[in-house]
């Protein structure tokens, strides 16, 4: 692979990936990232990258007259690009349907004309949600490629319907693609609307963090540079027309990824707000990774999540011209629902 086309690539989980292959695989000579550089994707998210081998094209992937001589020229195309927050799915679901149904569309329809190598990256949330474990039984309990797709949100419907798509595609018109579904990720570069930075963010800004409801929602952790590893090797070995997916059973409640937050940051563990649960609130994300394991040799290396959420904090501390311009628009929206 010489040539890649990343698209959404100056995102948070698009740009760590750009950034690992350009450490990691000299071989690779060019990545052209294609972003629309909306809210979540920033210029400064690839900044110091080498331009003679990353280039950015600010467009659209539901526009053909972009993508196309995009892809024409590329070995492989990843599909980062999605609106991706539950949050904004709710208040507005339009943007997710044009950009995670329709533009995935837009891209399958160019590899396929130009016989393109096509990876796509979607979610855990497709499944839906799994009970709140009570006996060792249900710990056991996990989410398996060949799980039910049951998604409780429009941006975790968009993402169940733009898999589907690639199957489709892949048996209809023989597109080489194969699809990774992956827990939730954490890292640096992570807009602050989410999760983990949101009460990182909150701590340096003298403001109490937000817990959703009880806080007993489950989610399974995983480390974006881990991530982007286990990618690069289904973008090279995985069987086309399979769906892979990508956990590292980091497996905590929110409520506990909280306390350890507050911990880390020299806070008392019960220095936070509860505020109004999100409405269809998943109960818990639990992956089988074992596919990845038995085909590819695939495991997780970032499993110290205290060490791994320390370093995040670290980040988020020393860039805050990253992050301060979004603080707070992303809290007055928040406020707006009561969150």
């Amino acid at each position: 692979m010489k040539n890649l086309l990343v698209a959404g690539g100056a995102g948070f989980v698009g740009a760590n990936f750009v950034r690992y292959v350009v450490q990691t695989h000299p071989e690779v000579a060019h990545i052209t990232v294609l972003d629309k550089l909306t809210y979540a994707g920033k210029r400064a998210n690839l900044a110091g990258l080498p331009t003679e081998r990353v280039n950015l094209v600010v467009g659209d992937i539901c526009d053909a007259t972009v993508v196309e001589p995009l892809v024409q020229q590329a070995d492989a195309v990843v599909n980062y690009a999605a609106e991706s927050h539950n949050d904004r799915s709710l208040e507005e679901p339009a943007p997710f349907i044009q950009t995670n149904v329709v533009g995935t569309y837009t891209l399958i329809q160019a590899c396929t004309k130009y016989g393109v190598r096509y990876h796509h990256i979607s979610t855990d949330e497709v499944y839906g949600d799994l009970p709140l474990p009570t006996t060792p039984t249900d710990w056991a309990t996990k989410f398996t490629p060949e799980s039910r797709y049951q998604p409780s949100s429009p941006y975790s419907a968009s993402k169940a319907s733009s898999d589907l798509l690639v199957h489709a595609w892949c048996r209809s018109f023989g597109l080489n693609a194969t699809i990774s579904n992956c827990s939730n990720n954490y890292g640096p570069y992570q807009h602050v609307e989410k999760f983990i930075p949101r009460q990182i963010t909150n701590v340096l800004c003298g403001i109490r963090p937000k817990l959703y409801g009880s806080g007993r929602n489950i989610r399974d952790w995983i480390h974006t540079t881990d991530h982007s590893r286990t990618v690069w090797e289904i973008l090279m070995r995985g069987k086309p027309d399979n769906t892979y997916l990508i956990g590292a059973n980091g497996e905590r409640s929110n409520r506990d990824v909280l306390r350890l937050i507050l911990k880390l940051m020299g806070q008392p563990q019960d220095a936070y707000d509860q505020v109004t649960d999100r409405p269809g609130h998943d109960r818990r994300y639990a992956i089988d990774a074992t596919k990845l394991t038995r085909e590819l040799g695939w495991y997780p290396v970032m499993t110290d999540f205290e060490q791994g959420l320390r370093n995040t904090i670290a980040w988020y501390r020393q860039h805050p011209m990253w992050w301060r311009d979004d603080k707070a628009a992303t809290e007055a929206r928040y406020a707006q629902h009561g969150q």
